[in-house]
Order: structure tokens, then sequence, then C-alpha cells
């Protein structure tokens, strides 16, 4: 599920990575960087009717190694990441389901885990190729998440392409995964909610904005034996007197199943419009949210039961997605940027808040033995989430972040999730080195 909760009021903002950059190589060794990541969190997931919560805090160190390119009209370049983590304590009976530490296969969790991984990349005409175990594109079909103390990684070919400052293409293929709480770079890609897996991702597409207000977006996929995916999208943005802003966003996806259709029968369409409203530190977000077709609107895994971030659509929350079969939401946001209020300007910190109703998921109309028999009839529940960060912006604390996250979730009618709470603080710490 859609985790990246500090964009949740805007287009989402990616490419948020462009390896593809202008044909100027400093040199392979001049233009290397190496940075600190330093992340502690806290993660306590309070389930009711019975179900075990799930508790988990550590510690995380990440190092990334970015080298620059040899000369020349094609340039070879190296990228390397190293990550640590270690547990900070906790009940045994709580851990080992959260997805924040590395679990030992006996029921609970490591107390110290590390990893390695890199690519190769090679640069030039406006484009980069990328191989490697470190691949971590970010795209409505396929964007591994970084929620936890590890982001999720993939092995694979990565080409990324900016011929123009207004256009973005790319393309991918993808053999290997490595989830959010593992090591091992040899697992495989899942249909989240399905819980089948394939051996191959691939998927094309890209962003063109045809001015400084519009932007067109377009991706195709296709999960070996599983599903095909397409995703349109498009928005405008409309600058108005005091410099206020209007955004509308429209956004789809249409998966049908592909092969051994390992998920079954797949048709399922999905779109979200939503409309939002920026004036001076406010901003303010309405967005309706509806699937069509009698499974759910499925996306990315990287592992047994984990949700990454590839659903593009705008009530896609923190603990729900609403996107059962044939589901009706209304979501309602509002964001606020203490660095712009008047007197009582708070740079660097930021207070967002969403509330989302659900209703009509209907699990009457799956097939016999589908994988996603889990529905009921006429589901409903409702999600509610609230967002605070501080990022401080001087002194030697400086860009040290953090990062206060609660979600409550209901159902009221339905067997497809559970209501619970989650908590999570973040605090992070990045040190460039040189």
């Amino acid at each position: 599920m859609l985790l990246v909760g500090a964009a949740f009021l805007a287009a989402p903002a990616w490419p948020h990575t462009s390896p593809a950059a202008p044909d100027v190589a400093a040199g392979l060794v001049q233009d290397s960087h190496l940075d600190l990541l330093l992340r502690n969190l806290y993660w306590n997931h309070d389930r009711k009717q019975g179900q075990p919560d799930n508790r988990e805090w550590g510690q995380g160190l990440r190092l990334a190694f970015r080298s620059g390119y040899t000369p020349g009209p094609l340039g070879l370049g190296l990228d390397l990441n190293a990550y640590g983590i270690v547990n900070l304590g906790g009940r045994r009976e709580y851990q080992g389901r959260a997805g924040v530490l590395v679990p030992d296969g006996r029921g609970g969790v490591h107390d110290e885990s590390s990893t390695a991984e890199g690519a190769v990349k090679l640069k030039g005409y406006a484009s980069e190729l990328r191989y490697g175990n470190n691949l971590r594109p970010y795209n409505p079909v396929f964007a591994p998440a970084d929620t936890r103390l590890l982001p999720a990684s993939a092995t694979g070919l990565w080409l990324t392409s900016q011929p123009r400052p207004d256009l973005f293409l790319e393309a991918g293929r993808m053999t290997r995964a490595r989830d959010f709480n593992q090591v091992s770079h040899d697992g495989r890609f899942y249909a989240s909610y399905a819980g089948v897996s394939t051996d191959q991702v691939v998927f094309l597409g890209g962003r063109h904005d045809l001015d400084e207000a519009t932007r067109l977006t377009a991706y195709g996929s296709e999960f070996r034996d599983i599903w095909k995916q397409l995703y349109l999208a498009a928005g405008h943005t409309l600058v108005m007197p005091g410099g206020n802003a209007l955004n509308l966003d429209l956004s789809a996806y249409r998966s049908l199943d592909s092969g051994a259709k390992r998920a079954g029968d797949i048709d399922v369409t999905a779109w979200g419009l939503a409309l939002s409203y920026t004036a001076g530190a406010h901003t303010f977000k309405v967005a309706r949210q509806q699937v069509h077709g009698d499974q759910p609107m499925d996306y990315l895994g990287m592992g047994p039961g984990t949700y990454h971030d590839s659903i593009f659509l705008p009530n896609s929350s923190q603990l729900a997605d609403f996107n059962g079969p044939r589901e009706k939401s209304w979501g309602f946001f509002y964001a606020l940027d203490l660095g712009k209020l008047g007197g009582a300007r708070l740079p660097g910190a930021s207070v967002q808040m969403r509330y989302v109703r659900g209703s009509g998921a209907n699990g009457n109309h799956l097939a016999p033995g589908s994988p996603y028999a889990f529905y009921a009839a006429n589901e409903k529940h409702w999600e509610s989430d609230i967002d605070l960060r501080y990022v401080v912006q001087s002194g030697s604390a400086r860009n040290l972040s953090m990062r206060l996250r609660y979600a409550m979730h209901r159902m009221t009618q339905g067997t497809s999730g559970a209501s619970s709470n989650q908590f999570r603080l973040i605090v992070e710490y990045p040190l460039p080195i040189f």
C-alpha cells in the first residue's frame, strides 16, 4: 500500500531520482560521493478483535557510494550500498511480523543484520543503463517501498532516459527481489493481495510535461504468469491570483490476467480523481476512487505478506488501499506547511491529515478457488491518518528529521481487513562523508 505519506496531497513526485543526467563527466573518482543515513524506527501495530500485535524497534545504518563516470561519450560507473540494522529491544511475542527487523525463521528476529549490494552503470546520450541488485525504480507499476529500516531493492536491468527537460522515459526487466525485511537477494515478486509469485517483472513508461501546468503519464508492465497492467494519468495545475493553486489529477489502472494466471481470472479497472486547492500554508483535497471488476486492484509485493508502493491512487492510505472488488471510496485531506504561516512560522514543520471511507466491496462474484476469496459482500470500512514532521533547518543538527505517523482503521462490515491502530516514530539523520 502507498505509504509515502509526505506527498499524499499532491501529484506523485516521481521520478524522485532520475539516473539519466547531462553528459558531463568530471571523472570516475572526482565525481564520487559517499553518504551515511542513520534511521531509527519504532513501529507499533495494535490489532483489534484478538489478532496479534506487531511491535518492533530498530536502528538502521546505510552507506551509499556513487561513483562518477569515466570520460568519453559513454561513461562507466559503479554504485555500492551497505546496510546494517540493530534490534533495540522489545517483547519477543510482538516481533517478527512488522517488517522492521529481519525474521530469524523461528518466530523471532535477528538482533543484528547486514547486507550489501551494487550496480554498474553506463551513461551517455541523455540515458543511463544500470545492471545490478540495488535497483530501486519508483513508478506507478513498480515501486519498491522504503518505509522500514532497509529499503527494498531489485536485481535486473534498468534503463532511463531524459532527452528533454519535459520528458522522462524508463524501462526495466527485474528478475530477483530483496524485501525490506530480508538480506538475501534471491526473492521473488508477488501479487500482494493474491499471495502468488513470479520470477520476472518488466515495465515501460514515462512522463511528459506538456507545459508548466499540464502533465501526462503512461506505464505498462507484466508480472509473468500473473497479470498485464496499464497505468494512465493526467494532471493540471491552475495558478490563481495571489499565488493560490487549484490542482486536478486523474489516474487509472487496467489489469488483465496473463500466461498461467497464477492469481486466477483478473479483469479490473480502477480509477481515482482528486481535486486540491492550495492557499498559502494550507492545502485541501477531496478524492473519489472506484474499482470496476470482480477482483481487487492488486499490485507489487516483494515478499509474502508485504505491500509496496505501486498503487498511485488517491485514497490508498497507511493501512488500507480501498481497492476491493467493486469498491467505491471518498477521501478528504488537509495539509499545513508551518513554514509558510504568518507570524507563527516554523520552517521545516508540517502536518498532514486524511479521512477515507469505503463501501461496496463485494467478493460474491469471485471465481471458486480464487486467491482473492477473502472478501465478503458489501464491505464497509474507514481510515483516519495524521502525519507530523519536522526537519531541523540550521546548526550542527541541520537536516535531522523527526516524523510521527498515526493511523486508525476500522472494519465496520466485512472480512477482508482488520480493525487496528498503527503508530510509527521515525528519526533520520543524513551525513554526507564526501
